[in-house]
């Protein structure tokens, strides 16, 4: 098996199971004339969180990890016309960029962009005595990971769904010697949902155009 296999594979999938979509598009666009990190989920796992979020009937998600706004809009579409998306966003540039693109898909009036840490913002949102979220997307740096998907539980509500990108690292995580920042945040990350009794969780690993990595969802008790 190799990455260009995987690529042409996920070529395949999008030809079977996304249409043309401008606003999409624009906003991956975007994110390569700017030169953003080519981080961004690939459209069958965008489709994806939009299927999750639609088949619970989601009203409020909160997105951790905005980037260029390509899963924002993914996620927004899923919600009814009165929903209500917040997504948290560090970088002022990106920022801007995904504001433009939310605002290109329509989505402006569904979607608020926090900017700032996540965990400086996560407090706040919770200070406001805000309806919990149904649905939680976390994809931002993996050395707060521990720290985000505990305050998204403590916003969600027994039923809701929490889903955490890249956990598997190229299989990195499987090394407990291991230095790299990201693959030690991710493995505390993984321990601590060992004994995590708020949750039920699972993790899948996956192949495909952005390499070999894997996601956890977790299900609020």
């Amino acid at each position: 098996m190799s990455q260009e296999l995987w690529e042409k594979v996920d070529d395949y999938i999008n030809s079977v199971v996304i249409a043309p979509d401008a606003a999409l598009e624009a906003a991956a666009d975007s994110a390569v004339k700017a030169q953003l990190p080519p981080v961004s989920v690939t459209p069958a796992q965008g489709k994806l969180l939009h299927l999750m979020a639609r088949s619970l009937g989601a009203q409020r998600i909160l997105e951790i990890g905005t980037l260029a706004g390509y899963s924002t809009i993914w996620l927004a579409r899923a919600l009814p016309s009165h929903g209500r998306l917040i997504t948290i966003e560090a970088n002022p540039a990106h920022a801007d960029i995904a504001r433009v693109n939310i605002e290109g898909a329509a989505l402006s009036d569904r979607v608020e962009i926090r900017l700032g840490k996540a965990l400086d913002v996560l407090p706040q949102i919770a200070a406001e005595q805000q309806p919990p979220f149904d649905f939680v997307f976390i994809d931002a740096d993996r050395t707060g990971l521990a720290g985000y998907f505990d305050w998204a539980v403590k916003l969600s509500h027994p039923g809701s769904v929490i889903i955490v990108d890249n956990v598997v690292r190229k299989g990195g995580v499987i090394d407990a010697s291991s230095d790299n920042v990201d693959v030690k945040g991710v493995r505390r990350f993984n321990d601590r949902l060992k004994t995590d009794a708020r949750v039920d969780v699972t993790m899948m690993q996956t192949v495909g155009a952005k390499g070999h990595d894997g996601f956890a969802m977790a299900l609020v008790r």
